[in-house]
């Protein structure tokens, strides 16, 4: 039986999640050999080592002594976290002025920090991992005249977002994601999952991955979805022992893959399996985000977690400062949409992975920098 627990319990992200499912379900059901073939090549290309950069390479120059605001939603995320990281390296170089003002993952936190946002009068603001349609009326009402506005996973799809003042939204693609990550666990159970996926229905973009690999799994005919649960990533440590050892109970050794939205689900998931016991290789964790330095230590020792679809969010970072400094010169946005890339044992050591992180070599800071006329 499956049991969608509290989902979409937001229109916006629900009309979002059902039009998601609906490209995903144009797909043809395949049979099961078909399904982990796809799978398989699937996750071969996802999870190649030093992928090339597909990025800009020309640009406005460096404007000059800009102040930006980072609105982050929750800094004890490792996505938010590491965007932020990167905007402060990237503005180092540059020769900006960053604040980040952390909104600590609440509606009334996220209404202080972008108050505090504001009033800091910035030439540019960033909202980083809130959603923007739930910003738009406090951003509306705000101030007369708001400055250029960057995105990071600030909606449920790359580039502008509508009904919004953000120019772009900076992201992987969320279905690709999430396909890449119910993929992997078709592939590595021979088509044969059984399936719990973890998600925060307060995003579209979180509702959308979840709808997006719950119907990866059910396109596979040997593979089972077990559950769809609701837990909001803000509440994960409160929540997620509680819901771990519930799971564990009703589904026994029927469990044998969980999918989430978020590597923090696995951060208080598996404290509770290793209490239960549980030999690693009972149970197989993927997430479709953003690859914490966590997830890459689990992943390196072999414990639950097999893999992560790691957003290259230092990356994104120097991204969002680009973006920003197009805007300044009234151009045109690169839209730059990064490769999906999946760790896994094989490559985790490789681009970044040694720091636990993912980091593309690409060459991507020199190639800004030379973009900026800073090199």
């Amino acid at each position: 039986m499956i049991i969608d627990r509290g989902m979409a319990t937001r229109g916006r992200a629900l009309r979002f999640a059902v039009f998601a499912v609906g490209l995903c379900s144009l797909l043809p059901r395949l049979s099961a050999a078909d399904t982990v073939d796809e799978a398989r090549r699937a996750i071969e290309s996802a999870s190649s080592r030093a992928p090339a950069w597909t990025g800009p390479t020309s640009g406005p120059s460096a404007a000059p002594a800009k102040s930006i605001a980072v609105l982050a939603e929750d800094l004890r995320n490792g996505g938010v976290l590491g965007v932020a990281q990167g905007i402060r390296e990237a503005a180092r170089e540059i020769g900006w002025k960053v604040r980040i003002h952390d909104a600590g993952g609440t509606a009334a936190g996220r209404s202080r920090a972008l108050a505090d946002a504001l009033a800091s009068r910035p030439d540019g603001l960033v909202i980083c991992g809130s959603d923007a349609h739930e910003l738009e009326p406090m951003l509306r009402g705000a101030v007369p005249r708001l400055p250029p506005m960057v995105g990071w996973h600030a909606g449920p799809s790359p580039g502008a977002i509508a009904g919004t003042p953000v120019a772009m939204n900076v992201s992987t693609d969320p279905i690709a994601v999430a396909r890449t990550t119910a993929l992997a666990a078709v592939a590595q159970s021979g088509g044969k999952a059984g399936v719990v996926v973890f998600t925060d229905s307060r995003f579209a973009i979180a509702t959308a991955k979840a709808q997006a690999m719950a119907d990866v799994i059910r396109q596979c005919s040997g593979c089972r979805l077990l559950e769809v649960r609701d837990v909001a990533i803000s509440e994960s440590a409160a929540r997620m022992p509680a819901v771990t050892r519930e799971l564990l109970a009703a589904h026994g050794p029927r469990w044998t893959h969980a999918l989430a939205i978020n590597d923090i689900y696995f951060d208080y998931a598996v404290p509770v399996l290793i209490e239960a016991a549980l030999p690693n290789g009972a149970i197989s964790l993927l997430s479709a985000g953003d690859g914490s330095a966590p997830a890459f230590m689990r992943i390196r020792a072999g414990t639950y977690q097999t893999g992560t679809v790691a957003e290259p969010l230092n990356m994104q970072g120097w991204q969002v400062v680009d973006e920003l400094n197009r805007l300044f010169a009234e151009q045109a946005v690169s839209g730059f949409v990064a490769p999906v890339h999946l760790v896994i044992g094989e490559n985790v050591g490789s681009d970044g992975g040694s720091r636990f992180v993912y980091d593309p070599e690409n060459g991507y800071r020199d190639i800004y920098l030379r973009i900026w006329k800073r090199r």
